[in-house]
Parts: C-alpha cells; structure tokens; sequence
C-alpha cells in the first residue's frame, strides 16, 4: 500500500453532490424519516440471527446428527453469517443501523461473532474503501496478493491466465483468513501507519480485544463443540464449511460492485492529485446489481446498491432502493456515469470475463 495519500478535487462545476445530497435530505426531511434503520432491519436482523444459531444449538444438542444434516446445518450458519455481516454488523460500523451511538456500537460489534475485528475491518472498509474507492495502492479490496489479479496495474504472472477459473475457489477463504491471519497483520500495520476511526484507541486496549475475541471466538466454534461430544474431524469440517460458504457469499457480493471492466481504477497525477472530486470519484469506481429482485436486495443489505451505499455510507441500506431514483436523476442530469447490471447473474458474468481479461492479457500489466 502507498503512503502518499491522494487528494481528491474540491471544484464540482455540476454541482453533482450538492444537488443530490439537498434531493435526498428534503425527502428524509419531508416525508419525516430517519436515515437510519427501522422496523424492517430490526426484524432482518433477528430472521438472521435466528439462521446463524439455531444450526449451532442443533449441532452441539444432537450431536450423532447424520454427516449430511451436520454438513447442511454448517452451510446455513455460513449463510446466517454473511447475512448478519452485511446486514447487521456492516450498518452498526457505519452509524446507520440506529440513531442511538451505542446501539451502532453493539451491532457494528457483532463482527466478533464472525471471526473479524471491528478496527481492523473500520481502517480497513470506511477508511480506506470508502475513502480511495478502486485506487491501486490504496484501496486494500483490491490486494490480492500475487495470486489473483484485480487491475492492470497488478503485475501480471502466467498462472492469472487461469484465474477466473481458480479465483472463485479462493473466495471462500475470505472469512477463514480472518479468523486465523488476517487481523494479526492488519492490525500490525494499522498501529504503524497509525490509522483510526473514529476516536483513537491505544494499541494495548486494540491487541488485548484482539486476543481475548479471538480466543472466545475459537472457545465457541472449536472447544465447546468437542468438549460436549462433537468428533473433533466433524468440528474442523463443519468450520471450514461454515466459513467458506460465508466467504463465498461475501467475496462475491463485494467484487460485483467494484471488480468489473465498466468501473475505473484511476490513479492520482504526479502531485498526488485526482481528477474528480470524491463524489464523483465514487460514480466512476462502483457499480449495481439486480436492484429490482427483492431477495438479493433483503440478503446482501442494500450492498447491491453499492452506489448509493458509498455516496451514502451513513444511511441504512433500507432507505438505498428509493434514494437511488435521486441519484440516477443527479449522475443523468450531470452526464456522469451510473453503472448498474440488471440482473445479479449477468454481474456475476461480467466480473469473472473482467478477470479472465486481466489475466489473458499481460500487455495491460504496468
């Protein structure tokens, strides 16, 4: 990742953002609605919650369950997982689950739950994410390692030939890397590039959460299960079978939005300098997916709505289905880009021929 960080332009001679954001703040104001969560998400989050335990307490109370019950019962937790991780744990993180700080504090925390780290994932998703949205060397979403390549400015090796056909194995490792390596080094970093958000907490109080987390999360998931009866085997398997499914699911959800040949991967002048203002910048980088299918838009928390979720990263994702007729009025008014893929299968497509073309054509390396 690049230290020089890029600064982004301050002149909107369209006034994009300005319009737009006086649209959607009339329409709270008017019709008297709170930006953030209601009804609908309190009840989501308790339909999925109920998803990502029940299987729990069915493992651990019958424990000589048939294999293929106990595989299908980690699958579902896998699927309650991804589901509280987009919906319930992602607005907690970003303020816009409740009005009430400590209720955001509480949900955003439920990522411990998931095997993740709330600074880490914080630095990570609302500051650099959402900050430098598909900037090379400053958007981690992008780094991959060497294994898979998400831009042309990747170095390019001859096994990215294949990776659209590989990649989609390795995205169900997502999840799993958390829970076992990911935290560890990011954290490390973090602390020595001295990144926050939010009020900054001393790096004693962040590795000692980090240690104690971790070690109710393995106590919860590995320890109890086999000190109630559970075969050691069936715990690693069920495990692994839980997070690869939530890793699938969430891998694929995120490079929809982002990984596809229509949005940029623009890159700073010599002065550090981008061409469009953030806002702007956002419309360029991001694109949509099946808005209209109402169980894509209920399971992935608006994610599908990646647009307006990062034009508006403060507002619950309930409110993204009618925000986003204003911002497509705003981006057609000032003849800017609004990229969207009617369906979640053609993006799917899309994302992986985007791939297949980045390793297939090692002339787009830098």
């Amino acid at each position: 990742m690049s230290n020089t960080v890029p600064t982004f332009a301050k002149q909107d001679g369209m006034k994009f953002f300005r319009t737009l954001n006086s649209k959607v703040n009339n329409y709270f104001k008017e019709n008297n609605i709170e930006k953030t969560g209601n009804w609908k998400l309190y009840l989501k989050t308790i339909i999925l919650f109920s998803i990502f335990i029940t299987p729990y307490i069915l493992i651990i109370t019958l424990t000589n369950m048939p294999f293929w019950v106990f595989t299908l019962l980690s699958i579902v937790i896998g699927i309650g997982m991804a589901g509280i991780g987009m919906n319930v744990m992602h607005d907690g993180n970003h303020g816009s689950y409740s009005n009430k700080s400590w209720v955001n504090k509480f949900m955003g925390g439920t990522i411990y739950v998931l095997a993740g780290n709330v600074y880490n994932w914080q630095v990570q998703h609302n500051v650099l994410h959402h900050t430098y949205t598909n900037i090379p060397g400053h958007d981690e979403d992008l780094d991959a390692g060497r294994i898979i390549r998400f831009t042309k400015e990747a170095k390019w090796s001859y096994i990215h030939k294949f990776q659209h056909y590989y990649s989609v194995f390795l995205y169900g490792l997502l999840t799993f890397n958390w829970a076992l390596t990911t935290d560890f080094k990011q954290m490390s970093q973090y602390l020595k590039r001295k990144l926050s958000y939010g009020e900054p907490k001393s790096s004693k109080i962040l590795w000692t959460t980090l240690v104690i987390t971790k070690t109710i999360y393995f106590s919860i998931w590995i320890a109890i299960p086999m000190i109630i009866g559970v075969s050691w085997w069936k715990v690693l398997f069920g495990f692994f079978v839980m997070h690869y499914t939530a890793g699938l699911i969430l891998s694929i959800v995120f490079q929809l939005a982002h990984v596809i040949e229509e949005t940029a991967n623009p890159l700073p002048n010599e002065d550090g300098e981008m061409e469009n203002t953030w806002a702007i910048h956002q419309l360029f980088t991001t694109a949509n997916f099946a808005p209209k299918n109402f169980i894509v838009n209920w399971y992935t928390g608006g994610l599908n709505h990646q647009i307006e979720h990062h034009l508006f990263p403060n507002i619950c994702h309930v409110h993204y289905n009618k925000i986003s007729e204003f911002v497509k009025e705003a981006a057609k008014e000032a003849n800017l880009p609004y990229y969207e893929y009617k369906s979640m299968r053609s993006a799917v497509i899309a994302h992986f021929k985007h791939l297949k073309d980045l390793g297939m054509k090692p002339e787009l390396s830098a």
